[in-house]
């Protein structure tokens, strides 16, 4: 899908930018925003592209530079810090070979951290994509990382 397609499909109103803006990094097989999208989408919503670049930039989410199939974000909040968010980070370091802000060689993983991802209750959690795994242990990380890679064999 085009970006004038997923403008059209959103509407080109101002309060739909969250949205176009996620759909055009998710139809990204790199899974990034990259400069020619924010141009064409700054000339179909009619929003200069500093605003465009300013509101992706403002949430961690978005991305200006290729990142892997999968993305990884430990949370760093206080309470998942306090929990062992370190020994996760760690963990997935190890295993992946990567460290937080890196791709893995074969593109399949991105390795970040975030803010919080609001399930203080089962921390320390990490968000893949769009799941969210909680009361995480280094034992469930492998697990976890192992069945994405058997998947991807497939």
């Amino acid at each position: 899908m085009t970006t004038k397609e997923i403008v059209k499909k959103h509407g080109n109103k101002r309060e739909n930018l969250l949205q176009i803006l996620h759909d055009i990094q998710n139809q990204n097989p790199a899974n990034y925003i990259c400069k020619e999208d924010i141009y064409e989408l700054s000339k179909e919503m009619k929003i200069p592209v500093s605003e465009i670049k300013g509101t992706a930039s403002f949430y961690t989410m978005f991305s200006f530079t290729p990142r892997g199939k999968y993305v990884i974000r430990v949370c760093e909040s206080p309470p998942c810090h306090i929990l062992g968010a370190q020994t996760i980070f760690e963990a997935i370091e190890s295993e992946l070979s990567v460290k937080a802000g890196e791709t893995t060689d074969d593109g399949l993983f991105t390795l970040e951290g975030t803010s919080c991802l609001g399930v203080c209750g089962v921390a320390p959690a990490m968000m893949i994509n769009d799941e969210v795994y909680g009361n995480l242990n280094e034992e469930k990380i492998y697990k976890i990382l192992g069945q994405i890679q058997e998947k991807e064999r497939k």
